[in-house]
C-alpha cells in the first residue's frame, strides 16, 4: 500500500485524509476494510470471468510467439500504440514526452490489464524491470458472475463433451498451452487418441493449434475459456 501511495504522490497530490495514513492505525484499517469489501462486492463476483480474459489473453500471446516468435508478440499486442520497428519498441501512451529506454539486458515484463486505461502504460524506472501495460484482448466477455468448472460445471462438462474430452480441454486450458504428448501423458490416454480430440475440440472452436517445426501446441479460445467458467 505503501508502495502504491508514494507512486500516486509523484503524479498527484493526495487528499487530506491521506495524509495520516502513515501514523494512522486506526485509519489504514479502515482503508484496507474499506478495500476489502469493494473487492467482496464490486469484484469477487466477476473475477473468475477476468481471469478467464486474462488467460485468454495469455493464450493468444503465446499462439502469437509460437506462429512468429517475439516480433509478431510485439507487433500484435496494441497495434497503432505500440509499434515494433527492429530493434525499437515505440509505445504511444498517456504520457506525452519521449523517453528512450535502453533495457540493457533488464527484459520486459509484459502486463495485460483488464481495468487499466486504453492506452499502454510504460514505467521505465520499475525495479527490478522495466513493465508495460497493455489492455488485455477482451473476446472472453463478461457478462455476469461464474466459477471455474467445479462440481456441477464439471459434470456438465463431461455430459457435454464425454470425460475424456472433457479432461483435455481442461488439461489445455490449464496453462498457456499444450503440446499433444503433454495431453496425452496429463490424461492417460495415446499421442493418437489426444490428437484425435484436439482436432475435434479445433473444430468446434475450443482449441487452436500452432505448429512450430515438428511441435503442435495447443491453447484453448476464448470460447472454450467462457465455457469453462460458465
Amino acid at each position: 500500500m505503501e508502495e502504491q501511495m508514494a507512486f500516486i504522490a509523484e503524479r498527484q497530490r493526495h487528499p487530506r485524509w491521506a495524509a495520516h495514513l502513515h501514523d494512522d492505525v486506526r485509519l489504514r484499517r479502515r482503508l484496507f476494510d474499506g478495500l476489502q469489501h469493494v473487492y467482496d462486492q464490486a469484484l469477487a463476483p466477476y473475477w473468475p470471468r477476468i481471469r478467464a480474459c486474462l488467460e485468454a489473453d495469455r493464450a493468444l500471446r503465446a499462439r502469437d510467439f509460437a506462429a512468429g516468435g517475439m516480433e509478431r508478440v510485439l507487433a500484435g499486442l496494441h497495434p497503432g500504440h505500440i509499434t515494433w520497428k527492429p530493434p525499437v519498441l515505440e509505445v504511444t501512451g498517456t504520457i506525452s514526452r519521449r523517453i528512450d529506454l535502453h533495457l540493457d539486458g533488464r527484459g520486459l515484463l509484459l502486463i495485460p490489464s483488464w481495468f487499466g486505461c486504453r492506452l499502454p502504460l510504460l514505467d521505465p524506472n520499475a525495479e527490478p524491470q522495466p513493465f508495460l501495460t497493455y489492455p488485455a484482448h477482451r473476446e472472453a466477455a463478461v457478462a455476469g458472475p461464474g466459477g471455474a468448472p467445479a462440481g456441477g460445471s464439471a459434470a456438465a462438462l463431461e455430459a457435454l463433451l464425454g470425460r475424456t474430452r472433457a479432461a483435455v480441454l481442461l488439461t489445455i486450458a490449464d496453462g498457456t498451452g499444450r503440446t499433444t504428448t503433454e495431453i496425452a501423458r496429463r490424461v492417460g490416454i495415446s499421442p493418437a487418441s489426444a490428437s484425435e480430440h484436439t482436432s475435434v475440440l479445433r473444430s468446434a472452436g475450443l482449441v487452436t493449434t500452432a505448429r512450430h517445426r515438428n511441435t503442435a501446441l495447443h491453447t484453448a479460445t476464448p470460447t472454450a475459456l467462457a465455457l469453462l467458467v460458465s
